[in-house]
């Protein structure tokens, strides 16, 4: 088993002499690291929380770009305390089988006190101290398989065409899709709208404001699973212009 930390040394860690006048950043720390993943294999983010987008390519290994940052800009005596901050929040990453697993920990509030039925609290965000900004760009293969349970942001997938679960607590869910592809649709917002570019059956939820799209799909290769508690969901096609037909002796 291989067990990573994903570090890095950005603009906070450097050495510095500020002058008294030095005006106020924010401090950023950034990295991105290359690394293998399973032929054909599954990526499973667990606790993420911020930007996430998640974009495939031609290749088989997996690439992942984090950048943390303060949410204030800083004055410079109090940079060193916003990169102490920084370091609390660790993203580790871990090839577990046929799935490679992204997670992401921070600092805990005192108060609230947190859900007694929700250990890992990956669905109480009011328990957390979430005062810093975070993105995440990964890239993964065509092939992979996508499990993420997010707390509060955005979680953007492009170009996915596998089996996409997605959970967040608070923010949206966009998918843009191969306009080609089928899929087994079953997309739900608690408080919030479900907007889908693929055919499928709509309905509300009683006097609550969720609203919930299922498009079940015999003939799909693949499962859309989404859920949200607070916010949207968008599912968009991607429309790839087709190449003109070559010109025949008859055109002409």
């Amino acid at each position: 088993m291989i067990l990573r930390v994903l570090t890095a040394v950005g603009l906070a860690s450097a050495p510095f002499v500020f002058a008294a006048d030095s005006p106020k950043q924010r401090v950023e720390v950034s990295h991105t690291e290359r690394m293998e993943f399973p032929a054909h294999g599954t990526l499973r983010l667990t606790n993420s929380v911020g930007v996430l987008t998640v974009e495939t390519w031609n290749r088989p290994d997996i690439e992942i770009t984090t950048v943390k940052s303060t949410k204030k800009e800083l004055d410079p005596a109090d940079r060193d305390k916003g990169k102490q901050m920084l370091d609390q929040v660790r993203i580790t990453s871990e090839k577990r089988g046929d799935e490679f697993v992204i997670a992401t920990t921070f600092p805990y509030r005192r108060f609230p006190p947190p859900y007694p039925f929700d250990k890992d609290m990956s669905f109480y965000p009011a328990a957390r101290d979430v005062n810093f900004d975070l993105e995440y760009h990964i890239k993964v293969p065509a092939d992979a398989r996508i499990v993420v349970n997010h707390t509060i942001g955005e979680v953007n997938i492009d170009g996915a065409p596998g089996d996409i679960q997605a959970n967040l607590r608070q923010g949206e869910i966009m998918l843009h899709l191969p306009q080609d592809e089928r899929y087994d649709i079953h997309a739900g917002s608690t408080f919030g709208h479900v907007d889908n570019d693929y055919a499928g059956e709509q309905k509300r939820r009683g006097w609550v404001l969720g609203h919930r799209v299922t498009a079940a799909d015999p003939m799909a290769r693949h499962k859309l699973d989404l859920k949200v508690t607070f916010g949207n969901i968008v599912i968009l096609k991607t429309h790839i212009p087709q190449e003109p037909a070559p010109l025949t002796a008859a055109s002409k």
